[in-house]
C-alpha cells in the first residue's frame, strides 16, 4: 500500500448521490414502498461513499437505528445522500439521508436517515487501514464529533451482548 493511498482526504471526496424511481415491484400492495428496498438502497448509497474515499472493497458492518418518517408511493423520486463522517482505522462511519421527490407535485420530504459502518477489505477478507477524512464545514465538523460519540455507544453496546451470552 502506497502512503498516497493514507493521504487524508476531504468529506467532499465521499459524497455520492444515487435516485430510484419507485416501481411497482418495489412497493407494498398499498403502493407503498418496502422498508426493506429502502434499506437496500441506503446500503448501496453508503457503499458507494466508503468506496469513494477508501479506494478499497468494503463491506456492511453494521447499521444503526433507522426511523420511516413518511411513506414514499410507487412513482415517487427517492433521493439517497451519502458521505463518510469519521474514519477509525480500517473502519468508517457512513452516513445516508433519504429523500422522497414528487416532481408532478414538486415537493420533497425527508423520508429517513441511518448511520452505518463499512470495514475496507481485501480479496481475503483482512482488513485495511483507511485515510483519515478531513471535516471541511462546520456541519462535517459536527458529524464528526458526532460519529465518535455513536461508536462508543456501539462499542458499549457489543460488549453488553458479548457479555450476556
Amino acid at each position: 500500500m502506497t502512503d498516497d493511498m493514507l493521504t487524508p482526504r476531504p468529506v467532499r471526496d465521499s459524497q455520492s448521490e444515487m435516485a430510484e424511481i419507485v416501481l411497482p415491484n418495489d412497493a407494498n400492495p398499498l403502493a407503498a414502498l418496502l422498508g426493506g428496498r429502502i434499506m437496500h438502497w441506503i446500503d448501496l448509497a453508503g457503499a458507494m461513499a466508503a468506496h469513494r474515499h477508501s479506494r478499497k472493497h468494503v463491506v456492511t458492518a453494521s447499521v444503526d437505528h433507522i426511523d420511516f418518517l413518511v411513506p414514499v408511493r410507487v412513482g415517487d423520486l427517492v433521493i439517497l445522500r451519502s458521505s463518510v463522517n469519521r474514519v477509525f482505522h480500517t473502519s468508517m462511519e457512513v452516513g445516508v439521508k433519504v429523500y422522497v421527490e414528487n416532481y408532478i407535485a414538486d415537493t420533497a420530504h425527508h423520508v429517513a436517515s441511518a448511520y452505518l459502518t463499512f470495514v475496507a477489505i481485501d480479496s481475503t477478507g483482512k482488513h485495511l487501514k483507511v485515510a483519515p477524512v478531513i471535516p471541511e464545514t462546520d456541519e462535517q465538523q459536527r458529524r464528526y464529533d458526532d460519529a465518535g460519540r455513536r461508536r462508543e455507544i456501539r462499542r458499549s453496546e457489543l460488549d453488553r451482548r458479548r457479555k450476556a451470552r
